[in-house]
């Protein structure tokens, strides 16, 4: 089981390293955003942009926009499985929060088996099927003056789905070593969960005694005028 849990935390280390990466894309993400509206209001810059585009037939503000939603689809796809393990993502289980701790973990360990692994089977199977599809066409943009190669950012499809089954994996083996290890795994896999909502309750309370605090500390400070 030992063996398990450091396969798990290898597999953790690089789903984060993938997914915090990735999330630097959204400066250049931004960037282009910023330009490309900025451009498009100026009529200096929309006139130049403009001639250069009849000049040489390519379309700088369709590259750009093309290039918004690829680094978009990038940083979402890839930042999946960092969402699962970070618990970042939208639950709706109100039922699940009013149970134990190891009834949640049961919750979680037979819903992944269940349901999430085949899922993200069947998706990275054919999300690789639609991008070799894309690939052996050569597929580029819609748009004539658009970016071409659609097959690259395509190729995240079935990348990002094996990111986030590499995350439900992960789980799966802390939730087992959890619920059916020794005191010592059980309380190394537990200290390296997420997916406990009695965790995010704490975390809540403390931010809350957090804020009591500092608004007592102002109340006294005005006080003391």
């Amino acid at each position: 089981m030992n063996g398990m849990l450091k396969i798990a935390d290898g597999l953790d280390s690089v789903v984060r390293r993938v997914g915090m990466g990735f999330a630097w894309l959204v400066v250049p993400l931004i960037l282009i955003i910023v330009f490309d509206v900025v451009t498009r209001k100026i009529d200096y810059t929309r006139l130049m942009f403009s001639d250069f585009t009849q000049q040489s037939g390519y379309s700088v503000s369709t590259i750009l926009q093309d290039m918004q939603w690829h680094l978009h689809g990038a940083i979402l796809l890839m930042s999946f499985g960092l969402g699962y393990l970070a618990n970042a993502h939208v639950r709706v289980d109100v039922f699940r929060e009013l149970t134990p701790r190891r009834t949640q973990a049961r919750m979680e360990f037979w819903g992944l088996l269940l349901f999430a692994l085949p899922s993200l089977l069947i998706l990275i199977w054919y999300s690789f099927v639609l991008w070799s599809i894309s690939y052996a066409a050569n597929e580029g943009s819609e748009s004539m003056t658009g970016v071409s190669y659609r097959w690259v950012i395509k190729f995240f499809l079935p990348i990002g789905f094996i990111v986030l089954l590499s995350a439900v994996a992960v789980t799966m083996i802390r939730l087992y070593a959890y619920l059916r290890g020794s005191d010592q795994e059980a309380q190394d896999a537990l200290d390296r969960l997420e997916i406990f909502a009695d965790d995010n309750a704490a975390l809540e309370a403390a931010r809350l005694e957090a804020e009591r605090a500092l608004q007592a500390e102002a109340e006294a400070a005005k006080k003391g005028r």
